[in-house]
């Protein structure tokens, strides 16, 4: 397990090979669910069409070892919430004192207000074959990304336990 306010990294690996690492704080890990905070990464402001994320920005991260997703709280420099981001990925994994979740393609955003719930990647999530690569990985993604669709709108503090 991962300690408060110890440093730690995420590996967020990819299905095209371009993984993606940066270092993280930990605030808590209680063997299965782990919580970890982190600025935005780039000094660039990035516009992805229903959000901004940029400098300032910081991220809360939840992650389970029993889980099919990982959802990223995002709150602005001031800490006014922006939404939700959510990742359909395997469970999460511990190596040594980085967490590697494989992102599975799926995406779902969250509006801070809940009125916005948008399933996003269904295209590439298709397109990587992993249903027939994967059936069961390919199952369980799609059950994760159906439980956070519905959830979004009602009782999704209690997905964040």
């Amino acid at each position: 397990m991962l300690a408060p306010g110890e440093p730690a990294a995420v590996r967020l690996v990819k299905p095209d090979g371009r993984d993606i690492g940066y270092a993280v704080t930990v605030l808590s890990d209680d063997g299965n669910h782990i919580v970890v905070t982190a600025p935005w990464f780039d000094p660039q402001e990035r516009d992805v069409g229903f959000a901004i994320f940029g400098p300032g920005d910081v991220f809360t991260e939840h992650y389970w070892r029993d889980r099919w997703y990982s959802i990223k709280e995002v709150r602005a420099s001031d800490g006014a919430l922006k939404g939700w981001y959510t990742d359909i990925a395997r469970p999460a994994i511990l190596e040594n004192s980085t967490i590697v979740s494989e992102d599975l393609d799926l995406d779902l955003w969250v509006s801070a207000d809940r009125r916005t719930i948008l399933r996003l990647d269904e295209d590439e999530f298709e397109a990587s074959r992993l249903a027939e690569r994967d059936p069961q990985a390919a199952a369980e993604a799609r059950r994760a990304f159906d439980l956070l669709a519905d959830r979004a709108a009602h009782d999704w503090d209690a997905l964040l336990r």
